[in-house]
C-alpha cells in the first residue's frame, strides 16, 4: 500500500441531534468546527491537541480520531505503521454538540484521503456513514457532520442511510452552554425502555411537522419542536437545562435539548422576534453561568481542506 504524502487536513462541524422530537434520527450541522491534520509515520503514534479537549493528547491509539482512522484503514485492508494527528478543536465536548461524531468523521475522512487511490475507493460516503454510525452507536450526528445542513438518518435492512435537506436560509441557531458538561452515557441511562403509545404517536406527528418547519414554514417551529419521548425523562439529570428550555418556550422560542444535553438549542429566524438577543436575555435571567453562542448552519459538512 502506498500512502499519500502528508499532511492532509480535514474540517468537521459540530452537530445538534434530535432537534426535539427527531430522536436518534434528525441532525443539524452547526458552524463550530474541529480541524484535524494527519499524516503517516514510519512507526508510532503522535497526537497533538489544541483547544477543547487538549488533555486527551496522551491517550495515543485510544484517541477517538486515531480509532476512527484505524477503522477506516481496516475497511481498506491495510494499516500504516504509524500515524500523526494534530487536532485543533472548536467543538464543545460533553454538551450534546456532536464532538464524538466530529472526531469519528474526521478520522474516517483522514484515512480515506491518506489512502489515495485506489485504496480510498473502499471508503465511499455510504461506507463512512456506516462505519461512523457503528463507532458512534447511532447515526444522527454522524450523518449531519458528514453531509452538512439538515439530515434524516435511519437504519434500513441494507444498513445505515441518510438524506440531506436544505434548511431555511434564514434559520439562526442559538446555543446555550451551561458551566458543566454531562457525559452522553449518563443522559441515555435515564431513558425508559418503553414509552406510551400516545406519546409515540404525538412524537411522530411533531417530527414530521418539524421537517416542514425547518425547510419551509418557520411559523411552525414552536409546535414542531415539542418532544414527548426523551426530554422529560432527562430533566432530573439536567434541571438547569430543563428550566431554560421551559423559559424559552414560554417566551415563544423553539428551544430543545441539544442532543443528549446539557446544551440548549434555540431555533430562531433572522428578522423575526423573538430572536437571538431574546435568547441571551432569558438565559442570563436564568443563570449567569449560561454561555450563549450564535453559530451559523454549516451547509457544507465535513470536507478536506486544500493542501
Amino acid at each position: 500500500m502506498t500512502w499519500l504524502d502528508g499532511p492532509i487536513a480535514v474540517r468537521v462541524p459540530a452537530t445538534s441531534a434530535n432537534l426535539g422530537p427527531g430522536f436518534d434520527s434528525l441532525g443539524l450541522a452547526l458552524g463550530l468546527h474541529d480541524t484535524v491534520q494527519a499524516s503517516v509515520l514510519p512507526s508510532g503514534t503522535q497526537v497533538h491537541v489544541t483547544g477543547v479537549g487538549a488533555d486527551s493528547a496522551d491517550v495515543g491509539e485510544q484517541h477517538l480520531v486515531i480509532r476512527a482512522m484505524r477503522a477506516g484503514f481496516e475497511a481498506i485492508g491495510a494499516q500504516p505503521s504509524g500515524i500523526s494527528i494534530v487536532c485543533r478543536n472548536g467543538v464543545p465536548q460533553g454538551y450534546g454538540l456532536g464532538s464524538s461524531a466530529a472526531a469519528i468523521v474526521a478520522g474516517l475522512m483522514a484515512a480515506r484521503e491518506l489512502a489515495g487511490l485506489p485504496g480510498a475507493a473502499a471508503l465511499s460516503d455510504d461506507t463512512l456513514l456506516r462505519l461512523g454510525a457503528d463507532l458512534e452507536g447511532h447515526p444522527d450526528n454522524v450523518a449531519a457532520c458528514l453531509l452538512g445542513g439538515l439530515t434524516i438518518a435511519w437504519r434500513a435492512v441494507t444498513g445505515v442511510k441518510a438524506v440531506r435537506l436544505t434548511p431555511l436560509a434564514s434559520l439562526a441557531p442559538v446555543i446555550c452552554l451551561p458551566a458543566e458538561p454531562l457525559p452522553t452515557e449518563a443522559a441515555r441511562q435515564v431513558l425508559p425502555s418503553r414509552v406510551p403509545h400516545a406519546d409515540a404517536a404525538a412524537n411522530s406527528a411533531r417530527a414530521a411537522l418539524l421537517i416542514a418547519a425547518l425547510t419551509g414554514d418557520p411559523d411552525l417551529l414552536l409546535d414542531a419542536t415539542q418532544d414527548f419521548v426523551h426530554q422529560r425523562y432527562r430533566a432530573a439529570a439536567m434541571p438547569a437545562t430543563a428550566d431554560l428550555v421551559s423559559r424559552l418556550r414560554d417566551a415563544g422560542i423553539a428551544a430543545v435539548v441539544s442532543g443528549a444535553g446539557p446544551a440548549v438549542l434555540a431555533l430562531t429566524v433572522r428578522g423575526r422576534e423573538p430572536g437571538a438577543e431574546a435568547v441571551a436575555q432569558i438565559a442570563a435571567g436564568a443563570s449567569p453561568a449560561w454561555q450563549v453562542l450564535s453559530p451559523t448552519v454549516d451547509r457544507e459538512g465535513a470536507r478536506v481542506l486544500p493542501r
